[in-house]
């Protein structure tokens, strides 16, 4: 029995022992899907701190619970470790670890770079490697196939390697990693129909592709096309926002179009690891073949501006009640990158806390599921408590993050004026909400008045 037909029936028969390398959000739930599935499952992570956590039953993954988490180690089949050695004895890997940009915003494989680095040590032929992580198209056969074949591998006959990119969505309650289309792409026919079998097992649908650069591909498209929509649409409110015009009110008139029209909204930034992320890597891979792409450029300068229009909003409004942003009171409302997720990787919150902090205000932030982060001075920063009282006594509140446990009318009611960049507080009234794509209207005498009071 050749090397390919024995791992077909390892994966068929549930023998195959799997490994995932990476468990944060993309990597634990993989693992955990991995297990229900019937595979015993090896889980690496550098981060003793969340081995030890994994092994105490203890989950730091939101969409994984701690009861979910405790079933799989019920199992018997669940072994996270720190140790790469294990790559001995596994039949199958899927790479999940970080792909950030460096400095310069160029592409940062590093992390994929150390895996291959392990796997020249201890992997055993007949293994298939499955490259999760988002990256530019070309990385699956360059950094790992390339490196591999250099050993004297071949790739579909000593090894078989695959390319699926991740599709995880924090939070969202409709959508995990079990049924959301999972796309696959291999560099040989049988890597493919391995990475299919195995992957069919795990999800419910199963997309092949033609290579890995096509699924690679895929990704990029997916995430570059959502930023562009929220450049346009960032776009858009500053434009009303100079012409005196509701964008929400806007958006709400065209998304009654039933055909032709998709609404994307504007915010005070783009947050997560794949949007601010990824359109730069398909750009950087483009360059390398002289093709500036102007629509990726144009988009990404548009959302990295937008935190500096939240706080020249935010001026503007200290300004009508006669305070000035240097020494005002400033309370950031949620601090995530989107709603009812801890997750606070590239938010534009952060951005802003230290805009608000530099032009001289005292800066504060409640987040019920964000509790702290670390500032650009190396110090950590802890949400506040829920306190009315204390809420009061600032200046001006900058709605970040809409988090569906919010009161909005409880937090109008305070009085204290806010600066609304998703649009939450739609229904309450007050002429104190201010939000991006409107102008900002001058209050009554009167009212000036009563808020300075």
């Amino acid at each position: 029995m050749g090397r390919f037909e024995e791992l077909q029936k390892k994966i068929v028969d549930r023998t195959a022992k799997v490994g995932v390398i990476g468990l944060g959000y993309v990597g634990l739930p993989l693992a955990v899907e991995t297990i229900k599935g019937g595979y015993t499952v090896v889980g690496i992570d550098l981060h003793p701190g969340k081995i030890d956590s994994l092994k105490a039953g203890v989950s730091y993954v939101q969409d994984i619970s701690n009861e979910t988490l405790q079933e799989c180690l019920a199992t018997k089949r669940f072994y996270p470790t720190t140790d790469y050695s294990v790559i001995e004895n596994l039949d199958a890997i899927s790479i999940c670890v970080p792909t950030p940009l460096s400095p310069n915003q160029d592409p940062d494989t590093s992390y994929i770079t150390n895996v291959v680095n392990q796997l020249k040590k201890y992997m055993k032929q007949g293994m298939l490697i499955t490259l999760e992580s988002t990256t530019y198209p070309g990385t699956t056969e360059e950094l790992i196939q390339w490196e591999l074949e250099k050993l004297g591998y071949q790739a579909g006959e000593d090894f078989f390697l695959c390319y699926s990119p991740e599709r995880v969505d924090p939070g969202n309650r409709n959508f995990n990693t079990h049924n959301t289309p999972k796309i696959i792409g291999g560099t040989t026919p049988k890597c493919i129909e391995l990475g299919t079998a195995l992957y069919g097992n795990l999800v419910k649908t199963v997309v092949p592709v033609s290579t890995p650069k096509v699924a690679e591909m895929s990704k990029l498209l997916e995430n570059t096309f959502r930023s562009v929509n929220i450049a346009f649409m960032n776009e858009m409110a500053l434009m009303c926002d100079k012409m005196g015009i509701n964008v929400w009110e806007v958006i709400k008139a065209a998304s009654t179009k039933p055909f032709g029209y998709m609404p994307f909204y504007p915010g005070p930034g783009i947050g997560g690891h794949c949007i601010p992320l990824d359109p730069m890597y398909l750009s950087w891979k483009a360059k390398g073949f002289r093709f500036h792409s102007q629509f990726i450029d144009i988009a990404q300068s548009i959302n990295d501006s937008m935190p500096d229009y939240v706080l020249h909003k935010t001026v503007q409004v200290l300004n009508l009640y006669a305070k000035s942003i240097n020494s005002s009171k400033i309370l950031i409302l949620g601090m995530a990158y989107k709603p009812d997720v801890d997750d606070l990787r590239e938010s534009p919150g952060l951005e802003l806390y230290e805009q608000f902090k530099k032009n001289g205000a005292t800066v504060d932030y409640y987040d019920p599921h964000a509790k702290h982060f670390v500032n650009k001075a190396g110090q950590s920063v802890h949400s506040i408590d829920y306190d009315l009282e204390r809420f009061r006594t600032y200046d001006c509140m900058v709605l970040i993050t809409n988090h569906k446990s919010f009161d909005y009318q409880e937090l109008a009611d305070l009085g204290v004026a806010v600066i609304d960049t998703r649009n939450a507080f739609e229904g309450v009234e007050g002429s104190h909400i201010y939000k991006i794509g409107m102008a900002v209207s001058v209050p009554q005498q009167k009212e000036i008045v009563s808020l300075l009071a």
